[in-house]
């Protein structure tokens, strides 16, 4: 049996990550950690709140003999400045990864990382030199095994008030999108559920794998049976 904590399950792909995880057999046990409660109850959920992830030292006992992370804390380009982005996308990660590897080193760590992330740092694009330097962090941890998931534009399944106006249009015109462009666009409900099979996977082999969108979307078609609730 499985233990998974989720980080960022107030989200919208950490809340069908933390879904998945509470309906699948497989899983015994999952940790939450965030900021605010969640507001739901569960025989398998522990919560965590924890205010600062500059600093997670204090996850350490919380963090103790799980077998799977999956990692979906972020922000949005224009949401906030470009320093704040960059400790959300980079240090918080790492740090994070820094306690869960000391404290679960057999752990297998999920990360939600963007299309286009760059690991050279050579883009112009600060999101996609971000996503790359988490990425790079994550690589130079050690995990046994690490996935990281870069998808295209995530379609919130479930309607929202849109960060951007980008977004409201992408939400918009959706419907178009996906047919004109059925490798840049993956459902949040598929990208969670992928996410969690990923990372409680049986495998005892080292891997370190990189999913692009349409990598994503062949895993997601591949178990599109698992429904969520």
């Amino acid at each position: 049996m499985k233990g998974v904590v989720i980080v960022g399950a107030s989200g919208m792909v950490g809340g069908y990550a933390l879904r998945y995880a509470l309906q699948n057999p497989i899983i015994e046990q999952v940790v939450s950690v965030g900021r605010k409660p969640l507001g739901i109850s569960h025989p398998k959920l522990s919560e965590v709140l924890h205010a600062d992830f500059a600093d997670c030292s204090a996850l350490a006992q919380a963090l103790s003999g799980l077998q799977a992370a999956v990692f979906c804390l972020g922000t949005y380009t224009g949401a906030v400045s470009a320093t704040e982005m960059r400790k959300i996308t980079v240090d918080y990660a790492l740090e994070f990864a820094r306690v869960l590897r000391a404290s679960s080193p057999e752990a297998t760590f999920a990360f939600l990382s963007g299309n286009g992330a760059d690991p050279t740092g050579r883009s112009r694009i600060a999101f996609a030199r971000d996503k790359g330097a988490a990425e790079n962090g994550l690589r130079a941890a050690g995990f046994p095994r690490l996935y990281l998931l870069r998808p295209a534009y995530i379609y919130p399944v479930e309607p929202r008030k849109e960060p951007t106006l980008s977004y409201r249009l992408l939400r918009a015109v959706y419907p178009a999108f996906r047919i004109l462009f059925p490798g840049l666009s993956i459902r949040s409900d598929d990208l969670g559920r992928v996410m969690v099979d990923l990372s409680i996977q049986d495998t005892a082999q080292p891997a370190s794998r990189v999913l692009e969108n349409r990598d994503i979307q062949a895993l997601a078609q591949s178990t599109k049976g698992r429904v969520l609730p």
